[in-house]
C-alpha cells in the first residue's frame, strides 16, 4: 500500500504516528488478495429446494445462505427484520468474526455497518485490505433485541452455520472482534485485554486466531486504538509468514 494512503487511514482511526527523523514510518504491507462478492443476506427462504434435508456441514454457499435466511431454530427469528449472513471474499485469507447484528445491520442485512462498521473498514484499510478483500460475519446471524448479549442457546443455534462458513472459506487467519466473539470462539471467559497480543488457534485445523477490541468499544475508548493497530500488525505478521 502507498505510504501516504496508509498514513491517511491511520489518521482516520485516530492513531498518531511517531517517526524519527530520516526514517520511514514502517514497512509497506503486502498487496491484498483478489476480492470476491457475496449476495446480500436476508432473502426469503424457498421451500422444497433440493438438499433441504442436507446437514449444514454438507451445504455449499447458496444453500447455506438459504438455510440461514429461513432459520427458526431460536426465538430471535421472530424479532429480526432479516438475517445477516456475511459479506466479502469467500476465498479470503482473513475471516473477521464479530458478535451479532445491531439495528443498522438488521435493516441492511450486512455485518458491521454504521459508525462501528466505518471504523472497521478504516482499520482493515490501514492493514492493507479493502473491506471486500476479507470475509466478515458474526457469531449470531440475527439481532438480539435491544442489542443485548447473545444467549447460549442462540449461539448454539448459529454454531453450525458459522462453522460451515469457516470450513468453506478455509482462512489463513481469524480476527475475533470483541469480547463475545473471542469468548465463544476460544471457549473462555478471559478478558479481551488478556487475550489480545498473542496468537491463539481455532478448531482441529489450528487456524491462527488474533483477538482485538470491537470498533464500538474503540469509538467509546479511542485511546485503545493504538492497541488495536498492534493487533492488526500481529495478524499481518502471521499471514505474511513473519
Amino acid at each position: 500500500m502507498n505510504t501516504a494512503l496508509r498514513d491517511e487511514y491511520l489518521a482516520a482511526m485516530g492513531i498518531r504516528q511517531w517517526v524519527r527523523r530520516g526514517q520511514d514510518a514502517s514497512a509497506e504491507v503486502d498487496t491484498p488478495v483478489d476480492t470476491g462478492s457475496c449476495a446480500a443476506a436476508g432473502t426469503p427462504a424457498s421451500t422444497g429446494l433440493p438438499g433441504a434435508d442436507t446437514p449444514v456441514a454438507g451445504l455449499g454457499w447458496p444453500a447455506l445462505q438459504e438455510r440461514v435466511a429461513g432459520c427458526t431454530h431460536c426465538p430471535l427469528h421472530a424479532t429480526r427484520t432479516q438475517t445477516v449472513f456475511g459479506t466479502g471474499n469467500r476465498s479470503a485469507d482473513w475471516l473477521v468474526i464479530g458478535e451479532a447484528p445491531g439495528a443498522d445491520e438488521d435493516r441492511q442485512g450486512e455485518p458491521f455497518v454504521g459508525r462501528a462498521g466505518q471504523l472497521l473498514t478504516e482499520m482493515l484499510r490501514a492493514a492493507g485490505f479493502e473491506r471486500d478483500a476479507v470475509y466478515i460475519t458474526n457469531i449470531l446471524k440475527c439481532r438480539p433485541p435491544n442489542n443485548r448479549d447473545p444467549q447460549p442457546d442462540e449461539v448454539a443455534s448459529c454454531h453450525d452455520y458459522l462453522q460451515r462458513q469457516i470450513d468453506l472459506i478455509g482462512p489463513r487467519l481469524i480476527l475475533a472482534v470483541g469480547r463475545i466473539a473471542a469468548h465463544n470462539l476460544l471457549q473462555t471467559d478471559t478478558p479481551v485485554g488478556r487475550l489480545r497480543g498473542r496468537v491463539h488457534h481455532f478448531g482441529p485445523a489450528g487456524i491462527p486466531l488474533v483477538v482485538t477490541y470491537h470498533p464500538a468499544y474503540l469509538l467509546r475508548t479511542p485511546l485503545e486504538k493504538r492497541k488495536a493497530w498492534d493487533d492488526l500488525q500481529l495478524a499481518l505478521q502471521i499471514t505474511n509468514g513473519q
